[in-house]
């Protein structure tokens, strides 16, 4: 039996990564921080009665914790998905951004080399906002590395880390520079979330408008789901490497809504720029009586931009293509009615 280490089992792609690990007959081992919340683990709850699922309370700023686990256990793979994912936040909070990203990889880099645990493999998940504002048409595994946010530079330096331990100490050590991917299981302070469910709780008389930042901020959005299939291939590839994950199509945070807002019965138009600009309903379907044409839906509010904000990226995913024969199977159009059908279910 395969043996896997899980950090950031809790999150959207722990479940995914974990549910599949389980299914190919894995035992998982899965890190979560201590939480004194009940629901800590609802993302994860449906795995907990498998008995070759193990949950381990940790933290990625324990060097101590680290080593001892990976000593201890001397799994098959070692999937790090452990981070401060808010990129807005990691612009109040940098330190302990870099603490658990960056220096967070490192630690367990450390002890996969101190241990000498060489048939253990390493995945590192990083991100397509190591690209920054990328002038390039889309990106891929040679465009230029260039930050533009705390969140960034620290899986940057996440990512550089591990190809140097990989070429130094001769590390199976993968890097997967995923782009934004989505699901009913996202958290809720993430835009796409954030935007399906406010239009349902909009459609449901429960909320008035929904407030955003950027609307100009294109994004390359694909399904967790596909996307941690992937993981499974970079780290199963014979020879460690680094591969872009991607869908190859992009899409404004402002298209985003208004396919979520049409889905659902309403039509959006905007007008104004920038802190101005808003949404407000031209059309909407009689069933949704409590609604009425040039309703202002959707506001914008200066909070929610970052002080340095990535405009544009656009994956190109022909070496995953080519070399692991992966690629994305689930549109964008079906990973929107899935997040609607399951934020409705919920309010059902």
């Amino acid at each position: 039996m395969k043996k896997s280490l899980i950090t950031g089992v809790t999150g959207q792609d722990g479940y995914y990564l974990s549910k599949y690990l389980l299914s190919k007959g894995h035992k998982v081992y899965g890190v979560k921080r201590r939480n004194s919340l009940i629901n800590a683990t609802a993302r994860i709850d449906s795995l907990l009665q498998n008995k070759f699922f193990i949950i381990l309370q940790g933290d990625m700023s324990d060097p101590f914790f680290l080593n001892d686990v990976i000593c201890k256990y001397k799994v098959d793979y070692i999937f790090n998905l452990a981070a401060m994912s808010h990129v807005k936040t990691s612009f109040d909070i940098p330190e302990y951004t870099t603490d658990v990203n960056a220096l967070g990889t490192l630690r367990i880099l450390e002890a996969i080399r101190i241990n000498n645990l060489k048939k253990t493999r390493f995945y590192q998940a990083s991100s397509s906002e190591i690209f920054g504002n990328s002038s390039k048409k889309f990106q891929n595994e040679k465009t230029e590395i260039a930050p533009a946010s705390p969140y960034a530079a620290s899986k940057a330096y996440a990512y550089w880390i591990t190809k140097i331990y990989r070429e130094s100490y001769g590390i199976f050590a993968s890097n997967g520079i995923l782009f934004n991917h989505e699901s009913p299981y996202r958290g809720e302070t993430f835009v796409t979330r954030k935007i399906v469910r406010a239009a349902v709780q909009i459609i449901q008389n429960k909320q008035k408008n929904l407030i955003l930042g950027n609307l100009d901020a294109k994004r390359d959005w694909g399904h967790a789901d596909d996307y941690c299939r992937a993981m499974h291939k970079i780290i199963n590839y014979k020879t460690p490497d680094d591969f872009v994950i991607s869908s190859g199509n992009t899409m404004s945070v402002r298209q985003f809504t208004k396919i979520v807002f049409q889905k659902l019965g309403i039509e959006l138009l905007f007008k104004f720029k920038g802190y101005k600009e808003i949404g407000y309903i031209n059309k909407v379907k009689k069933e949704l009586n409590h609604l009425s044409k040039n309703q202002i839906v959707i506001k914008v509010n200066k909070k929610y931009f970052r002080p340095t904000d990535v405009n544009y990226l656009k994956g190109d995913f022909t070496k995953a293509n080519k070399l692991l024969k992966w690629k994305p199977t689930i549109s964008l159009n079906k990973l929107i009615d899935e997040m609607i059908d399951s934020e409705l279910n919920h309010y059902e």
